[in-house]
């Protein structure tokens, strides 16, 4: 038995961001982790998905290579390749991961823990032996989420035809037909990937359009896209009769005022994700989850149990890793006694890395209507962006929401290449309350894509230059 400062059950993007800033400010700390270090999403999100969104996006562009003068002949993907090169990135960052917790004397304990009194934690070995740990400041629950099937629509998981997004991960080759439930960020994501590699897309999304989350004009650019490249898009759709064979998955489609069946050699299942609650001795411990099953936090992210916290996807959405390290670097000030700057929930970016990209920070249009919000809309194509054209990648568009009276952006979207990259001028912008006029008077470079966020400006304004 061992006693730390602080004890972070699990060892994701908010445990272990949380874990190396408390040994930043002086504490001692360990982790509980299981897996390798980096949670879901080194290891089965966000970083494995990129690879080979990276590699889709590779097969796409060669398609084009000529108009550039560039001869390449037939271009030929092979699925396995790229999943095993994604496979060998995410090793690489979880072994960044530990490589820090070194540096920074941050204990990993590999095992799985379930709280016990005293904030104390029993550890469970892969070999079944067990120890306790015990936390004198404070324990940090970072359990993180899970993918989830959807077993009312007769769609439940068996890793081999109704798949989640783990087992598309780990596929020695592209599906020849792939029905995928769920279009939000990981639906859309995946549906990028396999089209790329050859494979007969379905997209399915029980909303009325694509990315429901996102602003209506960035679903239906992203949507145009897709249908552009042959991926069927079916929204607003009703799933009935699913017959899950050993080879095949059939179903029907009931969307637009049209039935159809659908059969697929797979059905990829992205409708979302569960917090981790189960078997971690929460109702033991007598911390309170809310009815989604998430547990309960203050700003300080405590629980209502005293010197418990939780962060991360366990702790609510947005289920984002950037949200769970924020949340992690919040929660060791907190328990360091350091100052500590509370978490601004309205500027957390979207990302979604399909092609074209798609971001967001702040309000969409329907949600400014919403609150009856007094606001202009300013929005600057890619296509008449000079460094768009030069690059061939002129999809698009970034579209900005700003206050009538005081010139506050209130919501900004952007759709294109490099899309998630370019957010963050207006992440910034929207924490430090800069408004639509202090954005244009910096001087973006030419040519380059930010400039269609001082041109999207400028029409918030009425004064656009370049269409």
């Amino acid at each position: 038995m061992a006693s730390f400062d602080v004890i972070f059950l699990g060892g994701g993007p908010a445990g272990y961001v949380g874990a190396i800033r408390s040994a930043q400010l002086g504490l001692s700390v360990a982790v509980i982790e299981r897996e390798g270090l980096g949670g879901t999403c080194v290891l089965w999100g966000c970083i494995p998905a990129k690879a080979l969104l990276e590699a889709s996006n590779i097969a796409n562009r060669l398609k084009h290579a000529a108009e550039f003068g560039v001869m390449v002949g037939e271009v030929k993907t092979d699925y396995g390749i790229a999943m095993k090169r994604s496979r060998d990135v995410s090793t690489k960052n979880s072994k960044g991961v530990e490589f820090l917790f070194k540096k920074n004397k941050v204990t990993w304990i590999k095992g799985t823990g379930t709280i016990a009194a005293n904030k104390s934690v029993k550890v469970t070995m892969a070999d079944g032996k067990s120890e306790t740990h015990t936390a004198t400041k404070a324990l940090v629950i970072a359990t993180g989420s899970r993918v989830k099937g959807l077993p009312q629509a007769g769609l439940e998981l068996n890793k081999t035809t109704v798949i989640s997004s783990d087992e598309a991960l780990v596929l020695e080759k592209a599906p020849k037909s792939l029905a995928i439930v769920g279009a939000g960020a990981v639906g859309c994501e995946f549906a990028d990937v396999f089209n790329a590699f050859g494979t007969k897309v379905t997209l399915v999304e029980v909303a009325p359009r694509i990315l429901p989350l996102e602003d209506e004009d960035a679903s239906a650019e992203v949507g145009r896209s897709f249908k552009k490249r042959g991926i069927d898009v079916l929204v607003g759709a009703k799933l009935s009769g699913a017959k899950v064979g050993k080879n095949s998955v059939t179903f029907s489609v009931d969307a637009g005022g049209a039935k159809q069946d659908v059969e697929v050699e797979k059905v990829l299942v992205a409708a979302g994700r569960a917090p981790n609650i189960e078997n971690i001795g929460l109702k033991e411990a007598g911390v309170a989850t809310t009815e989604r099953g998430f547990i309960k936090i203050t700003e300080k992210m405590e629980t209502n149990v005293k010197g418990i916290y939780a962060i991360g996807d366990v702790a609510g959405p947005p289920m984002l890793a950037h949200k769970g390290e924020r949340e992690g670097m919040i929660v060791a000030e907190v328990i360091a006694g350091a100052h500590f700057h509370p978490l601004n929930y309205g500027n957390i970016p979207n990302a979604t890395y399909c092609h074209p990209e798609v971001a967001s920070i702040g309000l969409t249009e329907a949600q400014c209507k919403e609150r009856k919000l007094e606001y202009k809309v300013g929005k600057f194509p890619f296509s008449a962006n000079g460094r768009a054209r030069t690059s061939g990648e002129t999809e698009g568009f970034v579209k900005i929401i700003r206050d009538v009276k005081y010139g506050e952006i209130l919501g900004a979207h952007i759709t294109g290449a490099h899309a998630t990259e370019m957010i963050h001028e207006l992440a910034v912008a929207r924490e430090n309350e800069f408004t639509v006029e202090e954005i244009e008077l910096a001087i973006h470079a030419h040519p380059t894509l930010s400039e269609a966020i001082a041109e999207a400006t400028l029409d918030a304004m009425g004064r656009v230059i370049h269409a």
